[in-house]
Protein backbone atom coordinates (compact mmCIF):
# COMPACT_ATOMS: atom_id res chain seq x y z
CA UNK A 1 0.00 0.00 0.00
CA UNK A 2 0.58 3.63 -0.15
CA UNK A 3 0.89 6.34 2.02
CA UNK A 4 -1.83 9.44 1.02
CA UNK A 5 -0.08 12.76 0.51
CA UNK A 6 -2.49 15.51 -0.42
CA UNK A 7 -4.78 13.29 -2.13
CA UNK A 8 -2.67 11.09 -3.65
CA UNK A 9 -1.29 7.50 -3.18
CA UNK A 10 2.78 7.92 -2.96
CA UNK A 11 5.63 6.34 -2.40
CA UNK A 12 8.55 7.23 -0.77
CA UNK A 13 11.11 10.18 -2.25
CA UNK A 14 13.51 7.14 -1.25
CA UNK A 15 11.90 4.05 -2.70
CA UNK A 16 12.28 2.81 0.29
CA UNK A 17 9.63 0.12 1.79
CA UNK A 18 8.80 -1.60 5.22
CA UNK A 19 7.82 -5.04 5.40
CA UNK A 20 4.55 -5.61 6.49
CA UNK A 21 4.71 -9.15 8.64
CA UNK A 22 1.70 -11.60 8.97
CA UNK A 23 2.72 -11.98 13.01
CA UNK A 24 0.38 -15.34 13.48
CA UNK A 25 2.04 -16.96 10.20
CA UNK A 26 5.36 -14.66 9.64
CA UNK A 27 3.64 -14.16 5.90
CA UNK A 28 4.74 -10.79 4.12
CA UNK A 29 1.33 -9.22 3.43
CA UNK A 30 2.15 -5.97 1.94
CA UNK A 31 4.91 -3.33 2.06
CA UNK A 32 4.43 0.15 2.88
CA UNK A 33 6.78 3.47 2.45
CA UNK A 34 9.45 4.14 4.46
CA UNK A 35 9.37 8.08 4.63
CA UNK A 36 12.35 10.34 5.06
CA UNK A 37 12.13 13.73 6.27
CA UNK A 38 11.65 15.35 2.90
CA UNK A 39 8.63 13.34 2.24
CA UNK A 40 7.35 13.99 5.62
CA UNK A 41 7.62 17.96 5.15
CA UNK A 42 5.71 17.64 2.16
CA UNK A 43 2.81 16.23 4.09
CA UNK A 44 3.43 19.23 6.37
CA UNK A 45 3.26 21.89 3.34
CA UNK A 46 0.19 20.16 2.10
CA UNK A 47 -1.55 20.42 5.66
CA UNK A 48 -0.93 24.25 5.57
CA UNK A 49 -3.38 24.39 2.72
CA UNK A 50 -5.69 21.65 4.35
CA UNK A 51 -6.64 23.37 7.58
CA UNK A 52 -7.67 26.39 5.38
CA UNK A 53 -9.76 24.46 3.05
CA UNK A 54 -11.58 22.57 5.75
CA UNK A 55 -11.47 24.88 8.27
CA UNK A 56 -13.38 27.15 6.42
CA UNK A 57 -15.73 24.53 5.51
CA UNK A 58 -19.41 24.56 7.21
CA UNK A 59 -20.11 22.40 10.13
CA UNK A 60 -22.81 21.34 8.63
CA UNK A 61 -20.88 19.89 5.38
CA UNK A 62 -18.12 18.58 7.49
CA UNK A 63 -20.86 16.79 9.82
CA UNK A 64 -22.39 15.51 6.11
CA UNK A 65 -18.67 13.79 4.81
CA UNK A 66 -18.46 12.66 8.62
CA UNK A 67 -21.45 10.90 8.35
CA UNK A 68 -21.23 9.37 5.33
CA UNK A 69 -17.48 7.54 6.43
CA UNK A 70 -19.56 5.95 8.87
CA UNK A 71 -21.46 4.39 6.42
CA UNK A 72 -18.60 3.80 4.25
CA UNK A 73 -17.16 2.08 7.48
CA UNK A 74 -19.99 -0.45 7.70
CA UNK A 75 -20.26 -1.27 4.14
CA UNK A 76 -16.47 -1.91 4.31
CA UNK A 77 -16.58 -3.91 7.84
CA UNK A 78 -15.52 -7.32 6.99
CA UNK A 79 -12.65 -6.17 4.51
CA UNK A 80 -11.14 -3.50 7.37
CA UNK A 81 -11.85 -6.26 9.97
CA UNK A 82 -10.03 -9.45 8.28
CA UNK A 83 -6.73 -6.74 7.29
CA UNK A 84 -6.64 -5.92 10.71
CA UNK A 85 -6.54 -9.35 11.99
CA UNK A 86 -4.17 -10.55 10.11
CA UNK A 87 -1.61 -7.67 10.35
CA UNK A 88 -2.39 -6.85 14.45
CA UNK A 89 -2.63 -10.68 15.87
CA UNK A 90 -5.63 -10.00 17.46
CA UNK A 91 -8.99 -12.32 16.82
CA UNK A 92 -11.48 -11.91 14.11
CA UNK A 93 -14.11 -11.54 16.94
CA UNK A 94 -11.89 -8.74 18.07
CA UNK A 95 -11.86 -7.26 15.07
CA UNK A 96 -14.78 -6.63 13.99
CA UNK A 97 -15.66 -5.72 17.41
CA UNK A 98 -13.18 -3.35 17.07
CA UNK A 99 -14.04 -2.13 13.49
CA UNK A 100 -17.97 -1.72 14.64
CA UNK A 101 -16.64 0.97 17.27
CA UNK A 102 -15.51 3.50 14.96
CA UNK A 103 -18.34 4.76 13.17
CA UNK A 104 -19.93 5.20 16.60
CA UNK A 105 -17.23 7.06 17.59
CA UNK A 106 -17.07 9.53 14.80
CA UNK A 107 -21.01 9.87 15.12
CA UNK A 108 -20.56 11.05 18.85
CA UNK A 109 -17.96 13.53 17.93
CA UNK A 110 -19.65 15.14 15.21
CA UNK A 111 -22.83 15.64 16.85
CA UNK A 112 -20.72 16.71 19.81
CA UNK A 113 -19.46 19.41 17.53
CA UNK A 114 -22.59 20.14 16.20
CA UNK A 115 -23.79 21.53 20.31
CA UNK A 116 -19.91 23.27 20.70
CA UNK A 117 -21.57 26.28 22.05
CA UNK A 118 -19.22 29.69 22.91
CA UNK A 119 -20.73 31.88 25.96
CA UNK A 120 -21.76 35.27 26.37
CA UNK A 121 -20.00 37.54 29.13
CA UNK A 122 -22.03 38.93 31.53
CA UNK A 123 -21.57 43.22 32.27
CA UNK A 124 -20.14 42.16 35.98
CA UNK A 125 -17.40 45.12 35.24
CA UNK A 126 -18.37 48.77 35.83
CA UNK A 127 -18.42 50.48 32.43
CA UNK A 128 -19.14 47.57 30.87
CA UNK A 129 -22.57 48.05 30.46
CA UNK A 130 -23.01 48.68 26.86
CA UNK A 131 -20.48 46.20 25.96
CA UNK A 132 -21.40 42.94 24.52
CA UNK A 133 -18.41 39.92 25.02
CA UNK A 134 -18.99 36.43 23.21
CA UNK A 135 -16.74 33.54 22.23
CA UNK A 136 -16.44 31.17 19.71
CA UNK A 137 -14.73 28.55 18.87
CA UNK A 138 -11.83 27.99 16.42
CA UNK A 139 -9.72 25.30 14.59
CA UNK A 140 -6.48 24.44 16.39
CA UNK A 141 -5.06 24.03 12.71
CA UNK A 142 -2.62 20.94 12.21
CA UNK A 143 -3.51 17.78 14.45
CA UNK A 144 -0.52 15.21 14.18
CA UNK A 145 -2.48 11.48 15.11
CA UNK A 146 0.06 9.27 16.28
CA UNK A 147 -1.61 5.83 16.82
CA UNK A 148 -0.57 2.60 18.59
CA UNK A 149 -0.39 -0.88 17.14
CA UNK A 150 -3.03 -2.73 19.73
CA UNK A 151 -5.75 -0.53 18.87
CA UNK A 152 -5.60 1.45 15.69
CA UNK A 153 -8.77 1.40 14.07
CA UNK A 154 -10.60 2.81 17.35
CA UNK A 155 -7.51 4.94 18.23
CA UNK A 156 -8.03 6.48 14.98
CA UNK A 157 -11.31 7.31 15.48
CA UNK A 158 -10.86 8.58 19.10
CA UNK A 159 -7.95 11.19 17.35
CA UNK A 160 -9.12 11.80 13.83
CA UNK A 161 -13.00 12.28 15.04
CA UNK A 162 -12.75 14.82 16.25
CA UNK A 163 -10.04 16.66 15.24
CA UNK A 164 -11.82 16.76 11.57
CA UNK A 165 -14.79 17.46 13.19
CA UNK A 166 -14.13 20.91 14.83
CA UNK A 167 -12.17 22.21 11.52
CA UNK A 168 -8.45 20.85 11.88
CA UNK A 169 -6.24 19.57 9.39
CA UNK A 170 -4.88 15.89 10.24
CA UNK A 171 -1.77 13.69 10.02
CA UNK A 172 -1.84 10.35 10.75
CA UNK A 173 1.13 8.54 11.71
CA UNK A 174 0.11 4.69 12.03
CA UNK A 175 2.02 2.31 13.51
CA UNK A 176 5.10 0.78 11.73
CA UNK A 177 3.85 -3.09 12.07
CA UNK A 178 0.55 -2.62 11.57
CA UNK A 179 -0.32 0.65 8.93
CA UNK A 180 -2.61 -1.18 6.55
CA UNK A 181 -5.85 -1.05 7.84
CA UNK A 182 -5.49 3.05 8.57
CA UNK A 183 -4.13 3.33 5.26
CA UNK A 184 -7.37 2.04 3.98
CA UNK A 185 -9.78 3.63 6.56
CA UNK A 186 -8.16 6.99 5.27
CA UNK A 187 -8.71 6.10 1.51
CA UNK A 188 -12.45 5.94 2.34
CA UNK A 189 -12.44 8.86 4.37
CA UNK A 190 -10.96 10.54 1.53
CA UNK A 191 -14.06 9.33 -1.08
CA UNK A 192 -16.60 10.57 1.58
CA UNK A 193 -15.34 14.12 0.36
CA UNK A 194 -12.73 15.51 3.12
CA UNK A 195 -10.16 16.89 1.14
CA UNK A 196 -7.12 15.25 0.32
CA UNK A 197 -5.01 18.09 1.97
CA UNK A 198 -6.91 17.66 5.37
CA UNK A 199 -6.36 13.98 5.90
CA UNK A 200 -3.12 12.55 5.00
CA UNK A 201 -0.99 9.30 5.94
CA UNK A 202 2.39 8.60 6.15
CA UNK A 203 4.20 5.83 7.18
CA UNK A 204 8.15 5.03 8.32
CA UNK A 205 9.90 5.10 11.41
CA UNK A 206 8.81 7.20 14.59
CA UNK A 207 12.58 7.67 15.34
CA UNK A 208 12.31 9.58 11.56
CA UNK A 209 8.35 10.19 10.36
CA UNK A 210 7.07 10.54 13.96
CA UNK A 211 10.25 13.04 15.80
CA UNK A 212 10.19 15.46 12.46
CA UNK A 213 6.71 15.91 12.71
CA UNK A 214 6.04 16.44 16.63
CA UNK A 215 9.21 18.76 16.09
CA UNK A 216 8.02 21.13 13.02
CA UNK A 217 6.75 24.69 13.64
CA UNK A 218 4.27 24.07 10.77
CA UNK A 219 2.32 21.20 13.23
CA UNK A 220 -0.43 23.12 15.88
CA UNK A 221 -0.86 20.47 18.37
CA UNK A 222 0.02 16.55 18.65
CA UNK A 223 -2.05 13.67 20.17
CA UNK A 224 -0.18 10.93 21.06
CA UNK A 225 -1.49 7.30 22.67
CA UNK A 226 2.25 5.34 23.11
CA UNK A 227 4.63 3.99 25.39
CA UNK A 228 5.50 6.59 28.49
CA UNK A 229 9.09 6.96 27.19
CA UNK A 230 8.03 7.88 23.76
CA UNK A 231 5.67 10.46 24.99
CA UNK A 232 8.29 11.78 27.53
CA UNK A 233 10.84 12.44 23.93
CA UNK A 234 7.35 13.65 22.08
CA UNK A 235 7.25 16.39 24.90
CA UNK A 236 10.46 17.67 24.88
CA UNK A 237 10.62 17.53 20.88
CA UNK A 238 7.09 19.63 20.59
CA UNK A 239 8.31 22.09 23.15
CA UNK A 240 10.76 24.51 21.40
CA UNK A 241 7.16 25.25 19.47
CA UNK A 242 4.44 25.18 22.10
CA UNK A 243 2.56 22.90 20.53
CA UNK A 244 -0.55 22.11 22.49
CA UNK A 245 0.11 18.18 22.99
CA UNK A 246 -1.97 15.00 24.41
CA UNK A 247 -0.63 11.95 25.68
CA UNK A 248 -1.93 9.10 26.90
CA UNK A 249 0.69 6.57 27.82
CA UNK A 250 1.41 3.75 29.78
CA UNK A 251 -0.53 1.63 32.50
CA UNK A 252 0.07 -0.79 35.50
CA UNK A 253 -3.51 -0.69 36.00
CA UNK A 254 -5.02 -2.92 38.66
CA UNK A 255 -8.13 -4.39 39.87
CA UNK A 256 -9.04 -4.39 43.85
CA UNK A 257 -11.06 -7.69 44.84
CA UNK A 258 -12.44 -7.87 48.37
CA UNK A 259 -13.34 -10.90 50.01
CA UNK A 260 -16.92 -10.03 50.20
CA UNK A 261 -17.04 -9.97 45.96
CA UNK A 262 -18.58 -12.13 43.47
CA UNK A 263 -15.70 -14.38 42.58
CA UNK A 264 -16.93 -16.12 39.58
CA UNK A 265 -17.65 -12.64 38.62
CA UNK A 266 -14.46 -11.45 39.29
CA UNK A 267 -12.73 -14.18 37.46
CA UNK A 268 -14.85 -13.74 34.42
CA UNK A 269 -13.75 -9.80 34.23
CA UNK A 270 -10.12 -10.22 35.33
CA UNK A 271 -9.73 -12.91 32.04
CA UNK A 272 -11.52 -10.59 29.48
CA UNK A 273 -9.41 -8.09 31.06
CA UNK A 274 -6.15 -9.54 30.21
CA UNK A 275 -6.63 -12.25 27.50
CA UNK A 276 -8.30 -9.45 25.03
CA UNK A 277 -5.95 -8.60 22.30
CA UNK A 278 -3.31 -10.73 24.01
CA UNK A 279 -3.33 -8.19 27.02
CA UNK A 280 -1.93 -5.61 24.57
CA UNK A 281 -3.81 -2.83 25.81
CA UNK A 282 -3.21 0.23 27.93
CA UNK A 283 -6.24 -0.29 30.49
CA UNK A 284 -5.91 -3.86 30.40
CA UNK A 285 -5.71 -5.12 34.11
CA UNK A 286 -2.13 -5.96 34.53
CA UNK A 287 -2.64 -6.31 38.63
CA UNK A 288 -4.73 -8.13 40.41
CA UNK A 289 -4.74 -7.26 44.41
CA UNK A 290 -6.99 -9.95 46.29
CA UNK A 291 -7.59 -10.05 49.48
CA UNK A 292 -5.49 -13.02 51.22
CA UNK A 293 -8.85 -14.87 52.56
CA UNK A 294 -9.82 -15.57 49.10
CA UNK A 295 -6.63 -15.28 47.28
CA UNK A 296 -6.19 -18.97 46.70
CA UNK A 297 -9.33 -19.84 45.77
CA UNK A 298 -9.17 -16.84 43.00
CA UNK A 299 -5.91 -18.04 41.65
CA UNK A 300 -7.53 -22.06 41.57
CA UNK A 301 -10.47 -20.43 39.96
CA UNK A 302 -8.90 -18.21 36.92
CA UNK A 303 -6.14 -21.47 36.13
CA UNK A 304 -9.30 -23.37 35.23
CA UNK A 305 -10.87 -20.79 33.52
CA UNK A 306 -7.74 -20.41 31.63
CA UNK A 307 -7.39 -23.62 30.71
CA UNK A 308 -10.31 -23.89 29.03
CA UNK A 309 -9.15 -21.05 26.43
CA UNK A 310 -8.31 -21.55 22.89
CA UNK A 311 -5.36 -19.87 21.73
CA UNK A 312 -4.52 -20.18 18.20
CA UNK A 313 -4.86 -18.74 14.46
CA UNK A 314 -6.56 -15.33 15.01
CA UNK A 315 -8.87 -16.20 11.71
CA UNK A 316 -10.41 -18.99 13.75
CA UNK A 317 -14.05 -17.60 14.75
CA UNK A 318 -13.25 -20.40 17.72
CA UNK A 319 -9.98 -18.98 18.93
CA UNK A 320 -10.29 -17.04 22.25
CA UNK A 321 -7.08 -15.18 21.81
CA UNK A 322 -4.53 -14.13 19.10
CA UNK A 323 -0.77 -13.28 19.16
CA UNK A 324 1.16 -10.59 20.28
CA UNK A 325 2.31 -8.19 17.64
CA UNK A 326 6.04 -9.62 16.77
CA UNK A 327 8.12 -11.91 18.23
CA UNK A 328 10.54 -9.06 20.19
CA UNK A 329 7.50 -8.44 22.31
CA UNK A 330 6.95 -12.29 22.85
CA UNK A 331 10.65 -12.26 23.85
CA UNK A 332 10.53 -9.02 26.44
CA UNK A 333 6.62 -10.37 27.79
CA UNK A 334 8.58 -13.89 28.54
CA UNK A 335 11.90 -11.60 30.54
CA UNK A 336 9.73 -9.89 32.72
CA UNK A 337 8.13 -13.26 33.64
CA UNK A 338 11.83 -14.55 34.58
CA UNK A 339 12.15 -11.69 36.19
CA UNK A 340 9.33 -11.76 38.41
CA UNK A 341 10.39 -15.49 39.48
CA UNK A 342 13.61 -14.19 39.97
CA UNK A 343 12.42 -11.65 42.36
CA UNK A 344 10.35 -14.89 44.08
CA UNK A 345 7.13 -15.14 42.68
CA UNK A 346 5.66 -18.33 41.39
CA UNK A 347 4.20 -19.53 38.13
CA UNK A 348 1.37 -21.84 38.32
CA UNK A 349 0.33 -21.69 35.27
CA UNK A 350 1.78 -20.81 31.56
CA UNK A 351 4.63 -18.93 30.85
CA UNK A 352 5.91 -19.92 27.64
CA UNK A 353 5.98 -18.19 24.23
CA UNK A 354 5.35 -20.64 21.23
CA UNK A 355 4.90 -20.42 17.44
CA UNK A 356 7.34 -16.65 17.54
CA UNK A 357 4.50 -14.54 18.73
CA UNK A 358 1.84 -16.62 20.52
CA UNK A 359 2.03 -16.32 24.46
CA UNK A 360 0.42 -18.93 26.89
CA UNK A 361 -1.54 -16.83 29.31
CA UNK A 362 0.41 -16.96 32.62
CA UNK A 363 -0.63 -16.55 36.09
CA UNK A 364 2.30 -15.76 39.00
CA UNK A 365 1.17 -16.03 42.49
CA UNK A 366 3.28 -14.94 45.60
CA UNK A 367 3.92 -11.52 44.20
CA UNK A 368 4.93 -9.06 46.87
CA UNK A 369 3.93 -5.50 46.61
CA UNK A 370 8.32 -4.73 46.35
CA UNK A 371 8.77 -6.51 43.05
CA UNK A 372 9.03 -4.50 39.48
CA UNK A 373 5.70 -6.02 38.03
CA UNK A 374 3.57 -5.07 41.39
CA UNK A 375 4.68 -1.23 40.75
CA UNK A 376 5.97 0.00 37.37
CA UNK A 377 6.62 -2.46 35.11
CA UNK A 378 4.14 -2.55 32.46
CA UNK A 379 3.59 -6.14 30.87
CA UNK A 380 2.33 -6.35 27.27
CA UNK A 381 0.70 -9.65 27.40
CA UNK A 382 -1.17 -12.12 29.02
CA UNK A 383 -0.12 -12.62 32.36
CA UNK A 384 -2.18 -12.29 35.45
CA UNK A 385 0.04 -11.52 38.73
CA UNK A 386 -2.10 -12.16 41.79
CA UNK A 387 -0.83 -9.82 45.21
CA UNK A 388 -2.46 -10.30 48.34
CA UNK A 389 -3.69 -7.15 51.05
CA UNK A 390 -5.51 -7.90 54.23
CA UNK A 391 -6.59 -4.07 55.04
CA UNK A 392 -8.45 -1.59 52.23
CA UNK A 393 -5.49 0.96 53.42
CA UNK A 394 -2.79 -1.95 52.39
CA UNK A 395 -5.07 -2.25 48.93
CA UNK A 396 -4.94 1.38 48.48
CA UNK A 397 -1.35 1.90 49.53
CA UNK A 398 -0.32 -1.03 46.66
CA UNK A 399 -2.88 0.16 44.25
CA UNK A 400 -1.25 3.64 44.41
CA UNK A 401 2.34 2.56 44.46
CA UNK A 402 2.88 2.64 40.53
CA UNK A 403 4.06 6.02 38.76
CA UNK A 404 1.46 5.12 36.36
CA UNK A 405 -2.63 5.51 37.35
CA UNK A 406 -4.77 5.24 34.03
CA UNK A 407 -7.68 3.21 35.15
CA UNK A 408 -8.76 0.67 38.09
CA UNK A 409 -11.19 -1.66 39.08
CA UNK A 410 -12.64 -2.66 42.22
CA UNK A 411 -14.61 -5.89 42.82
CA UNK A 412 -16.95 -5.66 46.18
CA UNK A 413 -20.46 -6.15 46.87
CA UNK A 414 -20.39 -3.05 49.89
CA UNK A 415 -21.22 -0.11 47.35
CA UNK A 416 -19.92 2.24 50.20
CA UNK A 417 -16.44 0.69 50.78
CA UNK A 418 -16.55 0.23 46.95
CA UNK A 419 -16.93 4.39 46.70
CA UNK A 420 -14.54 5.19 49.58
CA UNK A 421 -12.23 3.45 48.19
CA UNK A 422 -12.20 4.54 44.29
CA UNK A 423 -12.26 8.03 45.43
CA UNK A 424 -8.34 7.76 47.29
CA UNK A 425 -7.47 5.46 44.11
CA UNK A 426 -4.69 7.52 42.26
CA UNK A 427 -6.30 6.88 38.59
CA UNK A 428 -8.01 8.75 35.79
CA UNK A 429 -10.70 6.07 35.84
CA UNK A 430 -12.23 3.13 38.27
CA UNK A 431 -15.29 1.10 37.39
CA UNK A 432 -16.76 -0.60 40.34
CA UNK A 433 -17.43 -4.52 39.66
CA UNK A 434 -15.61 -4.68 37.18
CA UNK A 435 -12.32 -4.04 35.64
CA UNK A 436 -10.50 -1.12 34.50
CA UNK A 437 -10.80 -1.92 30.84
CA UNK A 438 -13.35 0.28 30.02
CA UNK A 439 -13.62 2.83 27.71
CA UNK A 440 -16.87 4.95 26.68
CA UNK A 441 -16.91 7.85 23.64
CA UNK A 442 -18.20 10.55 25.80
CA UNK A 443 -16.30 9.61 28.81
CA UNK A 444 -12.54 11.63 29.20
CA UNK A 445 -10.76 9.14 28.97
CA UNK A 446 -6.86 9.30 30.54
CA UNK A 447 -4.67 9.06 33.20
CA UNK A 448 -3.16 10.68 36.24
CA UNK A 449 0.96 11.00 36.84
CA UNK A 450 3.07 9.06 34.35
CA UNK A 451 0.50 7.60 31.89
CA UNK A 452 -0.62 10.89 30.29
CA UNK A 453 -1.36 14.46 29.64
CA UNK A 454 -5.08 15.67 28.54
CA UNK A 455 -8.43 13.74 28.32
CA UNK A 456 -10.06 11.92 25.16
CA UNK A 457 -13.41 11.91 25.01
CA UNK A 458 -16.33 14.03 23.60
CA UNK A 459 -16.90 15.76 27.22
CA UNK A 460 -13.19 16.90 26.88
CA UNK A 461 -11.62 16.23 23.02
CA UNK A 462 -13.37 19.00 21.27
CA UNK A 463 -12.61 21.75 23.59
CA UNK A 464 -9.19 20.51 23.49
CA UNK A 465 -8.78 20.64 19.88
CA UNK A 466 -10.38 24.05 19.46
CA UNK A 467 -8.93 27.79 20.68
CA UNK A 468 -11.27 30.18 21.85
CA UNK A 469 -11.53 33.46 20.69
CA UNK A 470 -13.38 36.35 22.53
CA UNK A 471 -15.41 39.03 20.68
CA UNK A 472 -16.15 42.44 22.46
CA UNK A 473 -18.29 44.48 20.93
CA UNK A 474 -17.39 47.64 22.52
CA UNK A 475 -20.40 50.23 23.36
CA UNK A 476 -22.34 48.74 20.81
CA UNK A 477 -25.96 49.40 23.28
CA UNK A 478 -25.19 53.16 23.81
Amino acid sequence: MKMLIGGQKIEASSGNTIAIINPATQQLMDTVPDSSKEDVDLVLEHALEGKKIWGKTPLHKRSEILLDFTKKINEYKEELSELLCKETGKTIKEARTEISLVPNIFRSFVEGANHLYGITLPDSQPGGENDIIFTRREPLGTVICIIPFNFPASTYAYKVAPALAVGNSVIIKPPSDNPLTLIRMTELLLECGVPGDAAQIVTGSGSVVGNHLVGSPKADAISLTGSTSVGIQTLKTSAENLHRVFLELGGNDAMIIFEDADIDLAVTNAVMARTTNAGQICIATKRFIVQNSIKDKFAKLLVEKLKKLKVGDPLDINSDMGCLINEKEAQKVKSQIELTIEQGAKCIFGGNAFNKTFFEPTVLTEVTPEMDIARDMEVFGPVFPIIGFDTVEEAIAIHNSSVYGLNGGIMTRDTSKAMKTACKLECGGVVLNGTGRYRHPDIAFGGYKMSGLGREGVSATLEELTQVKTIIMKGILN
